[in-house]
């Protein structure tokens, strides 16, 4: 079967190799993958910015048929529609591991990143991280739960009430996901990018987003203050991954505010304002992807039309295609690209 493989470190080494169709072990699945979305780790990772076990085949976030289930799966069969957390391996053993938190495992291994992932025909799942589409949910929306479910992580970090003002920096798809949950969760939600992110600023206000603000054409913190009488923004969720979007964000919050950072950044050294945070008593949490208990309730919020997807969609290519799909990313083109395989 196609696959796109990343096969040394470094920017690039990224190519379409056939592989084995793979069969499932015990308590495994073999999914046949509908969509498979492009992350922007699997841009860092394509950059060189990002290492992966090497040479494994990419993605992780996706939707899919089970074609084939191993010995001792019981809870789902041949024909069920279905997504997967990305964890494929833990070690049951730590005390993350022990309180369901396993993106903090230190022995974890994921799809598309130390196990052949989704950018393919097929893929091998464990059970229990496997979960049945809601009725309501179709494969390309189902492709994004993974990313879904990392924003409402992220959100889930900080307490979100009726009114709250929430500002989400960065309008990629994390941002235009992470501000519909917040919205959910009964936030006034601003959003903020920038002229090259028209595309994406134009979709947040199609998708109802309180707020929507050019930062080189308007000033953000004006809107903050005269929405909150001068005290300043209650939670900021930092989607972009940009060190002065960080700073920024610091700086609209009130005191005891609460600061996320979803976003990753390129760089590995990043200046942060530890004075601000002290002088304001601001609460600052990172978030790293996502968790079991984060999936499900993404699922519903799609299921129930409270966030929509979908709408984020605006390429799809094959796998075959990928370097028009990398192009329309970084041209600003793109929201969301989708990747489907090939025979």
């Amino acid at each position: 079967m196609k696959s796109l493989v990343k096969t040394e470190h470094g920017f690039g080494h990224l190519e379409i190799q056939d592989k084995p169709v793979p069969s499932p072990g015990k308590n495994q699945i073999k999914i046949e993958v509908k969509y498979a979305g492009i992350c922007g780790s699997d841009i860092h990772t394509y950059e060189g910015h990002y290492k992966v076990g090497v040479p494994v085949t990419l993605g992780h976030e996706f939707s899919g048929v089970i074609v084939e289930i191993g010995e001792g799966v019981t809870d789902f069969k041949v024909g069920d529609r279905v997504t997967s957390e990305t964890t494929y391996y833990i070690c049951g053993e730590c005390r993350y591991c022990k309180s369901g938190d396993y993106n903090l495992c230190s022995h974890r291994k994921g799809l598309g990143t130390q196990q052949d992932g989704a950018f393919s025909k097929y893929l091998i799942a464990r059970k229990e991280s496997v979960h049945l589409l809601p009725e309501n949910v179709d494969f390309q929306s189902a492709a994004m739960t993974e990313p879904l479910a990392c924003t409402y992580h992220a959100a889930a970090k900080t307490e979100i009430n009726e009114g709250d003002i929430v500002v989400v920096i960065g309008p990629g798809p994390i941002g235009l996901l992470a501000a519909q949950v917040a919205k959910a969760r009964g936030g006034k939600v601003i959003i903020t990018g920038l002229t090259n992110d028209k595309v994406r600023l134009d979709k947040a206000r199609e998708l109802g987003i309180d707020y929507v603000v050019n930062t080189q054409k308007e000033d953000v913190k004006d809107l903050v203050n005269k929405l909150t009488d001068g005290y300043g923004a209650d939670v900021v969720l930092e989607c972009s991954g940009a060190v002065p979007a960080a700073k920024q964000g610091l700086d609209l919050l009130h005191k005891k505010g609460q600061y996320a950072q979803v976003g990753l950044f390129a760089q590995p050294d990043i200046p942060f304002d530890l004075e601000k945070i002290i002088q304001k008593e601001i609460q600052v949490v990172g978030s790293r992807s996502q968790k079991p208990a984060d999936w499900e309730p993404s699922l519903a919020l799609m299921n129930e039309g409270k966030v929509n997807a979908k709408a984020l969609v605006t390429h799809e290519f094959t796998i075959s295609q990928w370097e028009e799909a990398y192009q329309a990313i970084k041209s600003g083109e793109a929201i969301k690209v989708l990747l489907t395989p090939v025979d």
